[in-house]
């Protein structure tokens, strides 16, 4: 895919991995609409950005609100042609100690919000003449359990079961679905959920490089999954 001018809808737009996207698809020619619940980031980063970034204030959790802002937003004449579903959070702890409030919450950002999304979008992509593309951005941890992070790793699992289906689903209405597993990346999603970064860890900024060549491959060239990890993963000494 050609980048320039391309609509793409990057959600948990507001730092990190999302913000880096952004950044590249911003400087490739491409108009973003970044979505995310904090308004200052965003502004923040369309003040760095420019016009092409498009914040959007936006709780991909409520259905009822991403349906609203898809219809004022998009029409036949103006189409989506990427859609990352990035926003996603994790609360790490042994099973008895995860809140039903965190369970919750981590079902409806890292599932249901991408479903939401996803359901909305996709009509809009398929009236769309030309090659579309959509990108989950799940983790190692749907790969693999692991203690500690079982709940986190159900959403993961589920995530990519639903983009291999989705890829299946979609190849022959020409949207490709990419659903990418990165190990860990130092951005806040660690220090929400109660760890700590280091040196070791990957960059948000190559992480996103990564995927936008898996976006910018060839219309008839897809990447159906892609794992990422540091070579050494260990915390520095």
């Amino acid at each position: 895919m050609q980048l320039e001018n391309k609509i793409a809808v990057i959600s948990g737009a507001s730092s990190g991995l999302g913000a880096e996207l952004s950044k590249l698809l911003v400087e490739k020619g491409a108009v973003v609409y970044g979505l995310a619940r904090r308004e200052d980031r965003l502004q923040e980063i369309q003040n760095q950005l420019g016009d092409n970034f498009k914040p959007v204030k936006l709780d991909v959790a409520d259905h009822d609100a991403v349906d609203s802002w898809i219809k004022k937003t998009f029409s036949d004449t103006n189409r989506p042609d990427i859609l990352v579903n990035n926003a996603g959070l994790g609360q790490f702890g042994n099973v008895e100690d995860i809140s039903l409030e965190d369970y919750h919450t981590m079902m409806q950002v890292n599932l249901n919000g991408v479903f939401y999304l996803t359901r909305n979008l996709v009509p809009l992509m398929k009236s769309n003449p030309d090659i579309t593309h959509i990108v989950n951005i799940a983790s190692v941890a749907g790969l693999i359990g692991n203690p500690k992070i079982s709940v986190y790793n159900a959403t993961k699992f589920g995530l990519r079961g639903f983009s291999e289906a989705l890829m299946k689903e979609l190849r022959y209405d020409g949207i490709k679905v990419s659903c990418c597993f990165p190990g860990s990346i130092a951005t806040e999603f660690f220090a929400n959920a109660g760890a700590e970064t280091h040196p070791n860890m990957m960059r948000a900024e190559d992480v996103a490089a990564t995927i936008v060549h898996v976006i910018e491959t060839p219309d008839n060239f897809l990447i159906d999954e892609i794992t990422m990890r540091p070579l050494n993963p260990k915390k520095p000494e």
